[in-house]
């Protein structure tokens, strides 16, 4: 279970913007090309533990600074699905 964290960790830090608009996309989160590429670059690098809730909850509130709360409780929900689907 533990790698499959680490895999979706990674895969969260390592995200371009055309992925995370597409998989905005496919789970009907509505958000603009360029919004995900301002989320992928804030995310772009970071250690980020997604089933931290602290973190993640720190991580919403950076990402509702660039695209507003609304758009960024759509993000936590599709980081929610990533984590469920370990």
């Amino acid at each position: 279970m533990k790698f499959i964290q680490t895999m979706i960790n990674h895969k969260i830090s390592t995200m371009t913007g055309t992925e995370l608009y597409k998989w905005g996309k496919q789970f009907k989160i509505s958000i603009t090309k360029e919004q995900a590429d301002a989320i992928a670059a804030h995310l772009h690098g970071k250690k980020i533990d997604l089933f931290d809730d602290k973190q993640r909850t720190q991580l919403i509130k950076e990402i509702a600074k660039i695209i507003g709360p609304k758009k960024a409780k759509e993000i936590n929900e599709l980081f929610i699905l990533f984590m469920n689907s370990e």
